[in-house]
């Protein structure tokens, strides 16, 4: 009589943890269904800004490769009533270039470094200095985006994307403030009253790519550094569930 005693406790009691269990995982199934939908579309979304980050970072890099390649930093000015347009000078990081009206072009390098101003001798170090960066950091990026495998740990892939944020946000720092500097420089040339008689010379196409590369690569950047913040991790630990029968001890009923 006992033992049929025992035996019906045990029953009751398997049937009710049965009962506890599935009812848990249903509560627990929509949640965990919601929390990986959430989880797919923040991938997607980072991984699409990753993707403009990317475009943005190219265009900023040929504009600086243009900047520093291009002769157009300072062209001449036509000013005044005498105006001669049978040739026009041109001057670059690199060399300075004479246009004929006839289309014919000559150059010349900038033969001595010590005889360059501060300003040119800034430009070059600065834009090669940011075009490199520019380079590491669109490849550090590509890797740890979330759009290629290259890296498959996902706690990782944020701090390699913030990386290359920041890359990309001293590379359009570094572009804007040589450019800055030279249109300084020229304006401040331009209008000053003891160089009226040497032709003047004004802002070329370079000023202005140069200009809008830093900004590309800065907000590239920026959109790097906010949607690339990596996974803090959960001290407290989430809450298990077991059931009765898996935690309860074995017992033997006689």
């Amino acid at each position: 009589m006992s033992h049929v005693v025992c035996t019906r406790l045990v029953q009751q009691e398997t049937a009710s943890s049965r009962q506890h269990a599935d009812r848990k995982t249903k509560e627990e199934s929509p949640l965990k269904s919601h929390q990986i939908f959430f989880h797919f579309k923040k991938r997607m979304g980072s991984a699409v800004v990753q993707m403009a980050c990317v475009a943005l970072g190219v265009v900023g890099l040929i504009g600086i490769v243009v900047c520093c390649a291009v002769p157009l930093w300072r062209v001449s000015a036509f000013t005044g009533s005498n105006i001669v347009t049978a040739e026009r000078s041109q001057e670059g990081l690199w060399t300075t270039c004479v246009v004929q009206s006839t289309g014919q072009q000559q150059c010349k390098n900038f033969e001595s470094l010590l005889d360059l101003g501060a300003d040119r001798q800034a430009a070059r170090a600065l834009t090669i200095i940011s075009g490199m960066l520019c380079c590491l950091s669109l490849l550090v990026l590509f890797c740890g985006s979330d759009f290629t495998t290259c890296v498959e740990n996902e706690d990782v892939k944020p701090k390699i994307s913030l990386v290359a944020g920041v890359g990309m946000l001293l590379a359009g720092i570094l572009v804007i403030i040589p450019v800055s500097w030279f249109a300084h420089n020229t304006v401040r040339d331009f209008y000053t009253p003891l160089l009226s008689s040497s032709p003047r010379m004004e802002m070329g196409a370079c000023i202005f790519v140069g200009w809008a590369a830093g900004v590309l690569l800065i907000i590239a950047g920026g959109l790097l550094c906010c949607f690339s913040r990596p996974k803090q991790g959960n001290t407290g630990g989430k809450a298990k569930y077991y059931s009765n029968s898996a935690s309860a001890p074995n017992k033997n009923y006689v």
